[in-house]
């Protein structure tokens, strides 16, 4: 299958390039400093000024598929402007397309009634508040929806919820105003029948934060992932997101698209490591001679440019796959980037930290933390041995009578 971007995508790809190198690699480093001079979880007002700006060139809301709030993109139309984005821990933010708020856009959009779409979709879509999605829990496997223990019981016209969450991004963010709650609301239906989903405002008593967790260290400051507990909270019916029972399926549908775009972003993080590698390498010396003359180092280079190509492709076929059979026909091509573009991400960013030396492990460059993210998508939205259990399930069925 051969992809030829059209021009309304390379149009934006030039717009978006010309702005990330206009705004955004020049504030990755002013951005830490402004959160360690004004306190780490405090609103960024340089971020808030960068998304103002992307607003106004129209570069907002890219990831948002064809609805009544926009024209929208196809898959394979924002892979490259995902790609683009992801070569910047800030940036996807900076444009209104970060995880988990796309997701959690993407779900109020498909699954969400009026009222709860003019309520939460629509500030989350001009980045006037942000969302969570409770979903994982310390004390299950939650790589299986199906194991979640919290909780959602109805007491006449609210529910009551009672659960224990972590790993919530943007849980420690005080713009996050709204939060998807995934629990039980019936241990006697079918097993994938149980679960529901149910919108709780962050200010609704009964919830606490207990911590934030770091991530390699990086506190991921000022969203964070953090540690949320529920207990005896009361939300309206009219909070049900779709119907009871039907939280296992939103979860199959939230995910499709999350896993993709992660995939998309990894893919730029590669890129920009492998040009720092290139550049690093063309000036360096070492007993007299450059790095980029040596054997090694050009089996590198070769070795990342023909993985990453690799990986675009295959990403590129599950995008086209979405677009024209849906998410579900295209489930083991979503399995199969899942688990491929990670790990190149991790070896041509681990090639660059190795070709940069000691500076390649500290922020002074973003390889370190380009390489903790990267590690951590073998986990998020599930682990490579889930994925690689679906691939070879379905790759079975080939071959069953």
């Amino acid at each position: 299958m051969y992809f030829e971007h059209n021009e309304k995508t390379k149009e934006l790809q030039a717009r978006l390039t010309a702005f990330m190198e206009e705004h955004v690699y020049p504030n990755e480093t002013r951005y830490e400093e402004e959160l360690n001079e004004n306190g780490r979880w405090e609103v960024s007002t340089l971020m808030e000024e960068l998304k103002q700006k992307a607003k106004k060139e129209g570069l907002w809301n890219l990831f948002l598929p064809k609805s009544e709030y926009g024209e929208g993109l196809t898959n394979v139309e924002y892979a490259p402007l995902a790609e683009i984005m992801g070569r910047s821990l800030i940036g996807p933010e900076v444009f209104n397309c970060n995880a988990p708020d796309t997701g959690n856009m993407e779900v109020l959009l498909h699954y969400g009634n009026q009222e709860q779409k003019d309520k939460w979709l629509v500030p989350l879509l001009n980045g006037e508040i942000r969302s969570c999605f409770t979903m994982t829990e310390p004390h299950v496997a939650s790589s299986d929806a199906t194991n979640i223990e919290g909780n959602i019981v109805r007491d006449g016209d609210h529910y009551v919820i009672n659960g224990r969450k972590w790993w919530t991004t943007n849980g420690g963010d005080k713009r996050t105003k709204i939060a998807i709650f995934m629990g039980k609301t019936d241990l006697t239906a079918p097993k994938h029948e149980q679960q529901s989903m149910v919108l709780v405002p962050m200010d609704t008593p009964g919830i606490t934060i207990k911590r934030t967790l770091s991530v390699f260290g990086y506190d991921h400051a000022p969203t964070g992932h953090a540690e949320i507990i529920f207990e005896n909270v009361r939300v309206p019916v009219s909070n049900i997101l779709w119907d009871e029972g039907k939280g296992f399926a939103i979860a199959q549908g939230r995910l499709g698209p999350g896993r993709i775009h992660h995939c998309m972003r990894a893919i730029g993080a590669a890129e920009r490591a492998l040009e720092l590698m290139c550049n690093r390498v063309s000036e360096r010396m070492t007993f007299g001679e450059r790095l980029a003359d040596r054997g090694v180092i050009q089996e590198w280079i070769a070795n990342s440019r023909i993985e990453i190509e690799q990986a675009r492709l295959l990403t590129l076929q599950a995008a086209y796959k979405m677009d024209k059979e849906g998410k579900k026909a295209a489930r083991k091509e979503i399995a199969m980037i899942k688990v491929a573009v990670p790990e190149v991400a991790l070896k041509v960013i681990d090639r660059a930290i190795q070709a940069f030396g000691a500076a390649g492990v500290c922020e002074d460059f973003p390889l370190a933390s380009h390489w903790a993210n990267s590690r951590t998508l073998r986990l998020v939205d599930g682990p490579d041995e889930v994925h690689r259990r679906d691939i070879a399930r379905l790759e079975l069925t080939q071959y069953q009578n």
